[in-house]
Formats: structure tokens, sequence, C-alpha cells
């Protein structure tokens, strides 16, 4: 699958993650089919912030809220592997809703995903716009 992605948006997010190399930094995607045109940043508020994330409850409902008043769409998350590889770790798989795109940051190397049924991800074409 092909997704459009604004220019500079993948170079702020791998900025923001190697801002905080010991944490999985983690937030919203928001855009609209096929496309993604910008994010939040959400506090990780996972027990384990180094090996895991978990977006904050408040900071996702703020966000559904304010799409279903009309802001934008939430297509997905990101988050950063910084001991890792910008793959789903088997934690990622049985956490994914399906239907939502995942980027995953590690160092330099960014991924797109779109998650399927049973923890499946099928890995996006990336075309920035």
């Amino acid at each position: 699958m092909r997704v459009e992605i604004a220019t500079g948006l993948i170079a702020e997010l791998t900025a923001l993650a190697a801002g905080d190399p010991d944490r999985e930094v983690c937030g919203i995607l928001y855009g609209a089919a096929g496309r993604i045109d910008g994010y939040g940043v959400a506090a990780n508020v996972a027990a384990a912030p180094g090996s895991t994330f978990e977006i904050d409850p408040a900071a996702l409902f703020a966000a559904y809220r304010a799409a279903r008043a009309g802001g934008p769409a939430v297509v997905g998350c990101y988050h950063s592997h910084p001991r890792g590889s910008a793959t789903p770790s088997a934690r990622d798989r049985a956490g994914a809703e399906p239907g939502q795109f995942w980027l995953i940051l590690a160092g330099m190397d960014a991924r797109l995903y779109l998650s399927g049924p049973g923890g499946g991800f099928t890995e996006c074409t990336v075309a920035q716009t």
C-alpha cells in the first residue's frame, strides 16, 4: 500500500525520538485513507517506558473526541524502538487494532505499517508530499 506522508513529518518524529533515547516516544497520527497529514505527541505512560509504550489514554480520548467534532481523523500511532529495529515487536502485534497505521522509528530508520487481523502488519510504501 502506498501512503502519502506530509513532508518533514518523519524527520520531526525521528528528532523527537533522538531527543529521548532511553524511552519509547509515542503519539497519534492524523490523516485520512492513504494519507498521514500530522501527528500529536502523547506521554508514554507504560510501566516500563524504556522497552514498551502506552499512549496516555487522556490524549487518545481527546484526539478521538476532537475528530468527532470535525477535527483531524485519527489514523494510527507512532512510537520508537530505542534499542531495536523499526519492525513490529511481539508486543506491538498483540496490541494492534486492525486498520491502523503504525509508524515505528529506530535511530534514523522509520517504517510505516498497516495493522491487520491477528497481529499481522503490512509494510507500506511511503511517499512524502
